[in-house]
């Protein structure tokens, strides 16, 4: 056992002797403590290294103190390969590069903490890939994917991780760097270690002939069969031994990566894609032996589980339902995705008619939906890849756990196999949900279990039914996720014990003192030692009087039938909050970079504690007493949420629903009672209210507006508020709509009209953009719309968002209610809402559902559309017809966060295509940076700034001559503030092209 005192020094050591970053905070530990599995330990010491020397410092100072290392990447591992007691060091911040491309061998060198997405994007322009396509591969590094031997969708074609590895330089635990490559040019160290493992392999072949599975996919314990191919795919095409071969999938339990070598292939020039539906999940499982005589690239189950809950996500609804036959009708009971690549499109169409023909022969005519399309199979692709994080969205305690979901067996055992399964999950009162790898009889099922209450004791006898079944169909237990700490204790099972004495020896000869990654494959602790669970028996969470309503978290579920209870009865002491901040199962895809929204504070930091899943892991160790009394309201939580610019990316794009914008609310209405609000928090939040004094006076406008042309005093009100003197402020004027005459009509007039549509002002276009708002009204009125926009004689209406984000949700909610009763009359009627500014409008679908408004929110909400949304909405239906001008420009389009969020970018591009020639093109973007307040913090500037020179602004300057469409008035001032262009809202746009 390692004394705080030991730690301290290592701490201290590693600080001076090292360029890496050392953490051993409570807090940044537990951000560490997990992965995507069940089971949480606090490591010892966090290090996150950026040299390679640093590395080789830390193992030799470790080693020296008898401190363990565990080495991580992404921290996806769904079997708890990556939590232990012990020095953790994350190679995925700085440890990423890559070099030595070989177009001839088709080889390249990363090292390990190179993510697979991006190793991908850089050999995409040579016409290469990576080819073991991981379903996490946004976040999934090349060294934990060599670690666990990861297979992916297409391995029936290219084979598991180790069939792809070339060699690999490692760190053994005396501190070598040794070269682990083909036996035949070994040296050293490598050879010495390879001619025992060879040894171990000559005295035990009879074993390792007799209990070794006979299976495509097995990545239990080490390989010792390299000498003796068992498997249905040798290791090598030409049967040399490779002895990096040893150390993929061994954990990081025998040598430390330091760079991989790996065999690339060519991109597919062509894929086609079969969807085959059935109405009956065995006939889905028996199918599969038959589809891949076809000889498919690939053969994916889809569930019906998966599916409804596909269906039921708007991130997913309407992918999902391009493979369905009954695309209005109940999810059929699975579907089988089945590709074809190669370098002739033609043969490949030929193989999709193929299949139909098969399946009608099988008895399942009109089940295929052919899918050429190379946009639409990728979409389907990526709602399969998020296969996993979907399920994990089932709300209440009981979850699918991930312990036997790797079983693999033999294709023509398949339908037998789950058959068998499923009656054993009925026993247990539960049910199991299905995806994954057909083609290789590899099945990730996972049973519901609630791991709070009675799910150990039931997953331990559910292990033993499945095992003895796999043994009955000659499979292996582990086919692709690994041994970690849930299958662990199986592996002599599998093997037996002679061999798993053998196992025993190869770690000892790699790693006598037992340094790296202990008690994973040998010597392993119980699958359900319950000291190791994320949810332990003395888990309990602190009563919290929440200020938003997060009653439908507060559930429980059951798990046959996946029906959940009434809200407000899961027994959860804050409410259903901490059974929201609870959903993250850290599956990580927040910490993806190639597209969507989220994370952008990591995209910018690579920090963990600055994602998503960093802040969700922080939120429920502090709502459980885990990182000292008080944490909620304390720093802890305060750091994580620092940087989060509430941009809703994960409300759309986490699978399992975390939405850590709202969080945030939460978290500040706490926080901000507790230690009390500045007076930039005063100045931003109460700003609807006094604007109104400052823009009756042409006098204080003026004032106001010196700020942004005198640097001192710029500098001064930086020092006085904390606004960032770098930044320029919006300009007062007095023009505002309140003080026009625009959108006044008489109310019995305007009811009685054809068309009549209510234009809110909000508070940032009312004030400050006016003129958004008289572009809108003219777009409105040109195609024969009656305009109404609702005012008031102090102030104006106001959503309350200014509140929220300052954590004053009480006046936010005193906004909200009043907004609500100035608006509810013309919901009522069916007379849609309409507002300019997206965080403001969309406010009405969000937030004011949680804020225990009335019961006239869900109407108001179902009635408020964005400017956008509603005119394509009217198109599509034959109501909005303009006269419109021909482009002569180009037209560049950024996304605001909040309409990515909730879908209605589209309806951006829908409306531009209206206009005569023009193209318009959508900027690939993550947030721009500013966030409404954010950006102009000064604390908060530079890393404001980075996201928006991330993709948003360096895409703006190569286009010098396009429009730039943004809707969102945080977005416009970036972009003006970064590189001086006037970015327009869509209105603005629409009305430039009016005849």
């Amino acid at each position: 056992m390692n004394k705080p005192s030991d730690i301290h020094f290592l701490a201290e050591r590693l600080k001076k002797l090292t360029l890496g970053e050392v953490m051993i905070d409570p807090s940044d530990l537990g951000r560490y403590a997990t992965d995507a599995s069940i089971y949480q330990t606090m490591p010892l010491a966090v290090f996150v290294p950026k040299t390679a020397e640093d590395i080789s410092i830390a193992i030799e100072l470790a080693r020296d103190m008898g401190i363990p290392i565990l080495p991580r990447g992404g921290g996806t591992s769904q079997c708890g390969q990556t939590t232990g007691a012990a020095l953790v060091i994350d190679n995925s911040k700085y440890f990423r590069n890559s070099q030595n491309l070989d177009l001839e061998k088709l080889s390249i060198e990363v090292e390990p903490g190179m993510v697979l997405d991006t190793l991908n994007a850089q050999l995409k322009k040579h016409g290469l890939w990576f080819p073991v396509d991981v379903s996490t591969a946004g976040q999934a590094t090349i060294g934990g994917m060599a670690g666990n031997n990861s297979c992916g969708s297409r391995s029936i074609a290219y084979g598991n991780m180790v069939h792809n590895v070339l060699g690999i330089d490692a760190w053994l635990a005396d501190g070598q760097l040794a070269q682990f490559g083909l036996m035949q040019d070994a040296q050293g160290r490598a050879l010495e270690l390879g001619q025992f493992v060879q040894s171990l392999a000559m005295k035990h072949q009879a074993e390792i002939e007799r209990m070794w599975p006979k299976v495509m996919r097995r990545v239990a314990g080490y390989n010792l069969d390299i000498f003796n191919n068992q498997n249905q795919r040798p290791y090598t095409n030409d049967g040399t031994v490779n002895l990096s071969h040893l150390l993929v999938g061994s954990e990081g339990t025998l040598a430390y990566f330091n760079k991989l070598k790996l065999q690339l292939a060519p991109l597919p020039k062509h894929k086609t894609l079969g969807v085959v539906n059935f109405t009956s999940f065995h006939k889905a499982m028996d199918s599969a032996q038959h589809i891949v005589k076809l000889g498919p690239t690939a053969v994916e189950l889809v569930d019906r589980t998966m599916l409804d809950l596909s269906r039921s996500n708007p991130a997913f609804k309407s992918t999902i339902e391009t493979a369905l036959i009954d695309q209005g009708g109940k999810s059929p009971e699975a579907i089988l995705l089945v590709e074809f690549a190669g370098d002739e499109l033609a043969p490949l169409e030929i193989k999709v008619k193929q299949l139909a023909e098969l399946m009608a022969d099988l008895g399942q005519p009109g089940s295929v939906v052919e899918m050429l399309d190379p946009a639409t199979q990728k979409n389907l692709w990526e709602v399969r890849k998020a296969g996993l994080n979907i399920m994990m969205s089932l709300k209440g305690d009981g979850k699918p756990v991930s312990f036997i979901e790797d079983c693999a067996v033999p294709l023509e055992h398949l339908a037998q196999y789950t058959q068998s399964l499923t009656e054993v999950f009925a026993k247990h009162q539960t049910r199991g949900t299905w995806y994954a790898h057909a083609s290789v009889g590899t099945l990730h099922v996972r049973p519901i279990l609630d791991m709070r209450r009675d799910g150990a004791q039931k997953m331990r006898e559910i292990a033993q039914e499945a095992s003895e079944l796999v043994r009955k169909y000659k499979g292996a237990f582990s086919g692709e996720h690994g041994d970690g700490i849930c299958r662990g204790e199986w592996v002599q099972w599998q093997f037996g014990p002679k061999l798993n004495e053998a196992l025993k020896e190869i770690k000892n000869a790699f790693d006598p003192g037992n340094l790296f990654n202990p008690g994973k494959i040998v010597n392993t602790p119980k699958m359900d030692d319950s000291s190791l669970f994320r949810f332990p028996p003395e888990y309990k969470v602190i009563p919290l009087k929440t200020h938003l309503n997060w009653s439908s978290w507060n559930v429980q579920n059951n798990a046959v039938t996946e029906e959940t209870s009434e809200p407000g009865t899961g027994q959860d002491p804050a409410g259903g909050f901490s059974k929201a901040v609870e959903m993250c199962n850290n599956n990580g895809h927040c910490r993806k970079f190639d597209a969507g929204t989220m994370c952008p504070s990591y995209r910018v930091t690579r920090d963990e504690k600055h994602v998503t899943r960093g802040r969700a892991n922080t939120l429920r160790l502090a709502l459980s007493n885990q990182i000292g009394a008080d944490a909620f309201t304390g720093d802890a939580v305060k750091e994580v949420m620092d940087l989060c610019v509430s941009c809703k990316g994960c409300k759309r794009e986490c699978p399992t629903g975390v939405d850590m914008a709202k969080m945030k609310i939460e978290f500040l209405g706490h926080y901000k009672k507790k230690h009390g609000y500045t007076l930039r928090d005063k100045l931003i939040g109460h700003l609807p209210n006094y604007l109104h004094l400052i823009s009756s006076s042409k006098a204080l406008s003026g004032l106001f507006n010196l700020r942004n042309h005198s640097h001192f005093l710029a500098l001064l009100l930086e020092k006085l508020t904390g606004i960032s003197a770098k930044r320029s402020l919006p300009s007062w004027r007095t023009d505002t709509v309140w003080r026009s005459t625009l959108g006044e009509i008489d109310l019995e007039v305007f009811l009685k009209s054809t068309k009549p549509v209510v234009l809110w002002a909000d508070t940032f276009n009312g004030a400050f953009e006016s003129e958004t708002i008289y572009s809108a009204v003219r777009v409105l009125e040109a195609a024969g719309y009656t305009v109404f926009i609702p005012k008031k004689e102090q102030g104006h209406f106001c959503c309350g968002r200014t509140y929220l984000a300052t954590g004053m949700i009480d006046r936010a909610k005193e906004s909200a209610t009043e907004l609500l009763s100035a608006l509810f009359p013309f919901a009522d009627k069916g007379i849609p809402i309409i507002g300019l500014e997206p965080s403001c409008i969309l406010s009405l679908r969000d937030e004011f559902l949680v804020m225990d408004l009335d019961d006239k929110a869900p109407l108001l909400a179902k009635n408020s559309f964005t400017f956008e949304e509603f005119l394509a909405k009217e198109s599509k239906e034959g109501r909005f017809n303009p006269s419109l001008k021909p482009a002569t420009q180009a037209i560049l389009i950024h996304g605001h966060c909040h309409q990515k969020a909730f879908d209605v970018v589209k309806p951006m591009l829908d409306l531009i295509k209206l206009i005569p020639n023009a193209k318009p093109e959508l900027i690939e973007t993550s947030c721009c940076g500013m966030a409404g307040s954010f950006g102009y913090e000064s604390e908060h500037i530079d890393v404001s700034m980075k996201m928006a020179q991330i993709q948003l602004l360096p895409a703006i300057e190569k286009a010098p001559d396009a429009l730039v469409v943004a809707d969102g008035s945080s977005c416009r001032h970036q972009i003006k503030d970064g590189i001086s262009r006037q970015a327009l809202h869509l209105a603005q746009i629409l009305e430039m092209h009016l005849n």
